[in-house]
């Protein structure tokens, strides 16, 4: 044992070489409060997307023909932000760019923090009850992302490459939505990730509040009644267009 403990090397072995200090950006990261705030703010920037998202796809439910012009010219639009003093779709690139980022920064954070949680708590709860009540919405949220992550990408493939959708027009967003929706497994696909979304913002939201420091008891009925509201109301909205498409109420122009 002795002679174990005297190798050339074990005393190196166990020790942790130390850690050259990096930019302060970098250390606050590598925390807890850092993820948390990480977190925090690019889920704010992407609730802020979801948001606007919802809102303008509200001209879907316009008159046929006024639908089909109203929900174009809004994607016309975002093409042409800032022209022509940017090109054409520069900044509607470069939204989209600094939404995947804040969607790689989310993840990764997500990911690390529960790492470090689980380093931090290396023995379980005492009880199923402890654990259920501590780790529902921590389940929840991981659940909830995984399923958001997939139709991410199944929603770009869909209605923004168009691989995924045969009715497929370049630049006809209006028609490009409803010809996907008319397929009820693509129905049922948006349906179901919109109810994980209105989960997830629901956890979301509160969590930002606890991140930032708005967690006094004082404040909970207000947090929870702006969690419930934006919530419910993305969660509507959103759910209602596969619905009113398959029902027949919104058709293709």
């Amino acid at each position: 044992m002795a002679q174990t403990m005297n190798r050339p090397g074990a005393q190196a072995r166990r020790v942790n070489p130390e850690r050259k200090p990096a930019p302060w950006p970098v250390e606050f990261y590598r925390s807890a409060v850092g993820k948390k705030w990480a977190m925090a703010l690019s889920g704010v920037a992407m609730l802020g997307f979801v948001l606007a998202h919802a809102i303008g796809n509200l001209k879907l439910y316009m008159a046929p023909h006024d639908g089909e012009a109203a929900l174009d010219g809004y994607a016309e639009f975002l093409r042409r932000l800032l022209y022509p003093l940017a090109p054409e779709g520069v900044v509607l690139w470069l939204m989209r760019i600094g939404l995947l980022v804040a969607l790689i920064v989310h993840v990764h954070a997500a990911i690390t923090l529960t790492q470090m949680n689980r380093r931090a708590r290396p023995m379980r709860y005492q009880s199923p009850r402890d654990y259920v009540a501590v780790n529902f919405a921590s389940r929840s949220m991981r659940v909830t992302g995984f399923v958001l992550l997939t139709y991410i990408i199944f929603h770009v493939l869909d209605l923004t490459i168009g691989t995924t959708n045969g009715g497929f027009v370049a630049h006809h967003v209006h028609n490009n939505l409803v010809a996907s929706l008319e397929r009820p497994w693509a129905a049922v696909i948006y349906i179901v990730a919109n109810l994980a979304i209105s989960v997830h913002l629901y956890h979301g939201i509160w969590s930002v509040f606890q991140s930032t420091g708005l967690n006094n008891p004082r404040y909970n009925t207000a947090r929870r009644t702006v969690a419930t509201a934006i919530a419910a109301l993305i969660g509507v909205v959103n759910v209602l267009f596969p619905i009113m498409v398959l029902a027949g109420v919104v058709e293709r122009v």
